[in-house]
């Protein structure tokens, strides 16, 4: 075999200098069958090592018919059956190797949305620390919705997790922001709308949006891949060199990236969002005609100390409604308390934790009353001293005893009346 810089002078003499190949031959040297060959071939020469057996060439066969019955058999299963005692490297490669001929065809297609179909949801927790108030910083969750067809993408910072500020975060967005209704919600296993099987307020949010929430398998990243490189965007793009004051400022910023980052030309539709967006929301459900419900409440009857707690804050109430049963509504923003018909709290959401919020209409009306109770206890307490003093003058008659009575009582003397007469 020759060498590639020969045979690359053989064909420069032979084309370029116009040498016959035996005067190639003898020039270079080397026979003429050589020259021959080197000149039939357009492909420079290449050492190829003889192919050397292997051990499992042996029990291929044996493998192929394992494999054939069971495509899915570990190739630990498949040493255990072939009785196979050597390194299992190169048994697994082998079986590696095979195993695609036995399996039935899975072809991935190219997944096409249609205008209004559906929504990927997600929530993304921002690498910054959000000033809450009274001294705390945190890195609340931003709910992050993507539309399949036109690639839109809205979010919002929310104070929690939990089911009722996730349902407040998607009324939001979609009625106040989209004002309109995609026909699927696509969410991964989170605890606040369900694992496996909706919560029964994600249930009945759903059907008040009449909209399927569908429910990803566990471990099943490529069911929502919108939404995942949303998150990503939002962390590489949005996130570096921005600071924030609050929540509220958190939101407002977003808000305003995000109308132009729906602008921008996507790379996978090869259009921008914005332009695909009229089409998309035509196509997607109208929002119910109601009010924006209230989906965190709870009814409890009211302590003395006229506080009820939401999350892990406090919050005062009218002591007006102490003792009564009075319902508590809590969304993102605001958190009321109605006793009946009367409203007898109404706070701004506290996003901080542990913290209790006082109104200072409640503290003076509790110090009001108060007041009255303790005068109320003063006139009690002295009407009943007056009792005491002068009985005669209540018209109260009081009985008369004699005072070697309560030396009996007290076993001042013995034998009563015979030793107080000594």
């Amino acid at each position: 075999m020759i060498h590639v810089e020969d045979w690359a002078e053989i064909r420069r003499l032979h084309r370029a200098e116009g040498l016959s190949a035996r005067a190639v031959a003898r020039q270079l040297g080397i026979s003429r069958n050589t020259v021959l060959r080197a000149l039939a071939s357009e492909r420079a020469p290449q050492y190829r090592r003889a192919p050397k057996g292997s051990a499992v060439d042996a029990v291929e066969p044996a493998i192929r018919e394992l494999l054939k019955a069971t495509p899915t058999m570990p190739a630990t299963v498949i040493a255990e059956r072939i009785g196979w005692n050597r390194g299992m490297t190169v048994l697994k490669e082998r079986v590696r190797e095979l195993r695609p001929a036995y399996l039935p065809v899975d072809p991935v297609s190219r997944t096409v949305y249609q205008p209004g179909e559906l929504a990927q949801c997600d929530l993304w927790f921002p690498d910054a620390d959000i000033p809450l108030g009274y001294g705390q910083s945190g890195r609340p969750p931003v709910l992050v919705i993507v539309s399949g067809y036109s690639r839109v993408i809205t979010a919002r910072m929310l104070p929690s997790r939990t089911t009722g500020d996730l349902i407040d975060g998607h009324w939001r967005l979609l009625a106040d922001g989209w004002q309109a209704v995609p026909k699927m919600l696509v969410w991964d296993n989170e605890a606040g709308v369900g694992k496996g099987r909706l919560t029964s307020e994600f249930a009945a949010f759903a059907g008040l949006l009449a909209v399927k929430i569908h429910l990803c398998r566990p471990r099943d990243p490529e069911a929502k891949g919108l939404v995942e490189r949303a998150n990503g965007y939002l962390e590489t793009s949005f996130l570096p060199g921005r600071t924030f004051t609050g929540p509220d400022g958190f939101n407002a910023q977003l808000t305003a990236w995000l109308q132009i980052a729906n602008r921008r030309m996507h790379r996978s539709i090869a259009a921008r969002p914005v332009d695909r967006w009229e089409a998309d929301r035509a196509a997607m459900l109208a929002v119910p005609p109601v009010t924006p419900p209230h989906w965190w409440r709870f009814s409890t009857r009211l302590g003395r100390d006229h506080y009820i707690r939401v999350d892990t804050n406090d919050y005062s109430v009218h002591p007006r409604a102490i003792g009564r049963t009075v319902m508590v509504r809590s969304d993102t923003e605001e958190v009321t308390v109605t006793c009946g018909d009367d409203i007898v709290a109404r706070h701004a959401r506290c996003w901080a934790r542990h913290q209790s919020l006082t109104d200072p209409e409640h503290a003076a009306a509790a110090a009001v009353l108060r007041g009255e109770v303790i005068h109320q206890q003063a006139a009690r307490a002295a009407t009943a001293r007056a009792a005491m003093l002068a009985p005669d003058s209540l018209g109260i008659e009081v009985e008369q005893r004699e005072l070697g009575t309560y030396d009996r009582m007290f076993t001042l003397i013995e034998g009563g009346a015979g030793k107080e007469d000594t």
